[in-house]
């Protein structure tokens, strides 16, 4: 059987008129039954049409209603012809044409979707309520406004269920609680999908008596639900409460002279609430039972109360919360309030207001978990920190001396007298502690535990200064971040740096241990093997003149030696003169060109240490930059992204949250 929907009640129906639904029918005369109840009564009228069969009766007179929720009322005419041309459409969905909403509720989808890998679902819940709430409501009718009276028990809002409604709906007595479900009265059609909403069944629908009230032009679109007492000792009861008020476009709160100040009422429901203020009517009833003044009195106490709260009070103007005093048991005050609800429902803004009022509740229980305390973020100043703590842990500074010694160390072998650079032979062969051994020792495990926790410091500053001030989320999202990239820091150090230097110099080196312990080749950023001897710096093109220089005064001196050891063993003549001079300015030249040469490598090495201390230093930067902070401003921009969108949520917002 194919189901055919439509487009009024929002429901199926089969193609031979039989509900889909229960209480959700189209008859073939192309209007709607009434439910099972409507059903019955027509059963029993010998006039109307066959329930089964759609076939007329006697007189062929239909007993369709012109609502699905409304039902017979036996004191209507019984002449009133039926509305068999009203085909107008019953339901008009509801699409706000402009205003703030669409955006915010937009800018607050966004938000959920952007924040659910960083918060728990309980955090969003709500959100996602407000969602699916406002999703809802926007699918249903614009042209009704449905308003819940609530009350805690005796509060008399039956009483004025009733007077509004202008007929006996809701059982009023007293025996308590006399309301155990919600009872809904609509003034027009097509509130079926509202009250499909609020899960209030067929039986409990009803249309208000023919007569004033009904007629009201004010009150067309009205859609009056009568709740269970907030205050009922059945927990069921009040569960239906919470549920309905959660839905409805507005709410009117009924207290009387003995409950006004209830702490369930307030701390549970009004101050929650307050927010909604624009959508909050709070009537004292049963003031006939105040002498003299004590009505205002009291009214007064209870704008005190609302005002503690944090609710606003529509007052001079202003938008807020509707204060008035009534008795509906006299029907004092009852126009008034029918009046202000005529407005409040010709103005169509009820729901509009509602899902904006939810929304600024939404972001009010979001804002710890997106709004920082401070300023946040990865300043330049923390950067540069983080790079000269990774400096000094892969010892840049070191590095850099070592290199500049290293320079020297080949120029003095490169430029010393032939004496000196012997003796520097012999104390790298025959000494253990000699520089040369000491640059092929491994760096001992104290060293390697020292960088190590100087990484992981730098890192765990670098953390705190980035996460400082972020709501708790985001702020452990920027540390985890940080943390997960440092795990391979150390070793990554090794490797990058080297990779940086690579054309630093060139040397075998043995494999050995690096700062961090790590199996690596050769040193970062100063060409040295880790774990083996330093490679040579490169050679000035000055340096072979100053080698052949150092030669040429070797020369002199073994010249003049030897010319000296001939006129000693009497070779040659005697003359001690030349030969002593020659001989005396090969050894004061020797170690003159040698202290010039030092001179004039003096600035080179400055400059070569520098440069091995700087490569050593960009390469740990780029290692830190590539490992921890571009993880870190990567969760940095995701924070300011969704706090773009939070702040869109609450830029236009109607109640200050």
């Amino acid at each position: 059987m194919t189901a055919v929907t439509d487009e009024d009640q929002g429901n199926s129906t089969t193609e031979t008129g039989e509900p889909k639904e229960k209480g959700e029918a189209r008859s073939k005369g192309g209007r709607w039954d009434d439910g099972l109840i409507a059903r019955r009564a027509a059963a029993a009228d010998p006039r109307g049409d066959d329930p089964q069969t759609g076939h007329s009766r006697t007189d062929g007179r239909s007993t369709d209603s012109a609502d699905p929720s409304a039902v017979a009322d036996p004191s209507a005419p019984a002449d009133s012809p039926p509305d068999e041309d009203d085909v107008r459409p019953q339901v008009e969905a509801y699409g706000p044409s402009g205003g703030p909403l669409p955006t915010r509720l937009d800018a607050l989808r966004e938000l959920v979707g952007l924040s659910r890998a960083r918060l728990d679902r309980d955090t969003l819940a709500e959100a996602g309520r407000v969602l699916d709430e406002a999703a809802a409501r926007q699918r249903l009718s614009s042209r009704h406004t449905v308003v819940a009276i609530a009350g805690a028990t005796g509060s008399g809002k039956s009483t004025l269920f009733n007077a509004l409604a202008g007929t006996q709906i809701s059982d009023t007595g007293l025996r308590r609680p006399t309301t155990s479900q919600p009872i809904a009265c609509s003034w027009t059609d097509g509130a079926a999908g509202l009250l499909d909403r609020l899960a209030i069944p067929g039986r409990l629908r009803r249309r208000p008596h023919p007569g004033p009230a009904a007629f009201d032009e004010a009150l067309q679109g009205l859609v009056l639900v009568d709740l269970p007492d907030h205050d009922s000792a059945a927990t069921a009861h009040r569960d239906q409460v919470d549920r309905v008020l959660a839905l409805v476009d507005a709410v009117i709160w009924v207290v009387d002279p003995e409950k006004y100040a209830d702490a369930a009422l307030h701390e549970r429901y009004l101050r929650p609430l307050a927010g909604h203020a624009e959508v909050t009517f709070v009537v004292l009833n049963q003031i006939d039972r105040l002498p003299g003044e004590a009505a205002d009195l009291v009214l007064d106490d209870l704008r005190r109360l609302l005002d503690e709260d944090g609710m606003a009070l529509g007052e001079h103007g202003e938008p807020g919360a509707t204060v008035m005093s009534l008795s509906a048991l006299t029907g004092d005050g009852v126009p008034d309030l029918r009046e202000m609800v005529g407005r409040f429902v010709q103005d169509r803004t009820a729901a509009t207001r509602r899902l904006s009022a939810d929304v600024d509740a939404a972001a009010a229980r979001l804002r710890p978990v997106y709004v920082a305390e401070g300023r946040s973020g990865l300043g330049e100043r923390a950067r540069e920190e983080f790079t000269d703590r990774l400096a000094e842990a892969v010892g840049a500074a070191a590095a850099g001396q070592a290199a500049e010694r290293e320079w020297r160390r080949n120029a003095g072998r490169a430029c010393g007298t032939p004496w000196l650079r012997l003796w520097r032979w012999y104390e790298s062969r025959g000494l253990p502690g000699s520089l040369d051994r000491m640059g092929q020792a491994l760096a001992p495990p104290e060293e390697e535990s020292t960088a190590r926790q100087r990484v992981e410091q730098a890192v765990r500053t670098v953390a705190d200064d980035a996460s400082a001030g972020l709501p708790a989320p985001w702020a452990q999202a920027v540390r985890e971040a940080a943390f997960n990239g440092a795990k391979g820091l150390p070793e990554a150090l090794d490797e990058l740096a080297a990779k940086a230097a690579a054309g630093g110099g060139s040397a075998k080196g043995s494999g050995g241990s690096g700062r961090f312990g790590t199996a690596s080749g050769r040193s970062p950023a100063t060409g040295v093997a880790l774990g083996g001897r330093p490679a040579k710096p490169p050679r000035p093109k000055w340096w072979p003149a100053a080698v052949l220089a150092q030669v040429s005064m070797t020369l002199l001196q073994v010249f003049g030696g030897l010319w000296l050891l001939g006129q000693i063993v009497g070779v040659l003549e005697p003359g001690l003169v030349v030969p002593a001079l020659i001989m005396l300015a090969g050894v004061v030249g020797g170690p003159l060109v040698e202290w010039s040469c030092a001179a004039a490598i003096r600035g080179p090495a400055r400059r070569y240490g520098q440069d091995a201390e700087r490569r050593l230093r960009e390469a740990a930067a780029g290692c830190g930059r590539a490992r921890v902070l571009d993880p870190v401003s990567a969760e940095l921009a995701r924070y300011r992204e969704v706090r773009e969108r939070y702040v869109a949520v609450t830029e236009f917002s109607t109640t200050g949250q």
